[in-house]
């Protein structure tokens, strides 16, 4: 796999093009994460790209308190991917100890996770908005990599809904959502 800057990298890129996708009367419309609407998810996702470079930097959620707290519009999407993929492009970043919100864990656990967020939650915005779905296959790829050591800790952790059941044929982007709950 690329290093994990990169593939966040792209993964932010391919989202922010779902982004600039989006109309303002689609904000309320449904996602396949059901917690949340394109105008929430969008909150979601700009919200967790601006967390990274405190964190990154050794700030605690503590810490950073409720500095993040805000509503962002979709406008704020390219500048908090700026911000996200600077601080995980940082030379050592990858080695540096990051205290989330599941325990301290190397910034390469985190960049991982983040990865996978932005990629998948990316799908859900184009899923919702009537965008095309078709992901990067070599993002597919790394997005196995990040999760085959880390399924039990995924799936604990309430980050994706609950496994699919998909045929042994299944594209890869097909198997890999089923993995993370969603129906490709």
């Amino acid at each position: 796999m690329r290093p994990l800057p990169d593939v966040h990298r792209d993964a932010l890129a391919a989202t922010g093009r779902i982004v600039a996708g989006i109309r303002a009367d689609q904000l309320h419309e449904p996602t396949p994460c059901d917690e949340y609407d394109v105008s929430g998810l969008l909150q979601h996702l700009i919200s967790g790209n601006y967390w990274v470079a405190p964190l990154v930097a050794g700030k605690t959620i503590a810490e950073v308190g409720d500095a993040l707290d805000r509503d962002f519009t979709a406008d704020h999407f390219d500048v908090s991917a700026q911000e996200a993929d600077a601080a995980f492009s940082e030379p050592g970043a990858m080695q540096k100890p990051v205290a989330v919100s599941y325990g301290p864990v190397p910034a390469e656990v985190y960049a991982g996770h983040r990865f996978l967020d932005v990629l998948i939650h990316g799908w859900d915005l184009a899923k919702a908005t009537g965008q095309g779905t078709t992901l990067d296959p070599e993002l597919v790829e790394a997005c196995f990599e990040v999760i085959a050591p880390q399924m039990d800790l995924l799936a604990a952790s309430g980050m994706f809904g609950t496994k699919v059941d998909v045929a042994d044929d299944a594209t890869p982007q097909t198997k890999l959502l089923a993995t993370l709950g969603r129906v490709g």
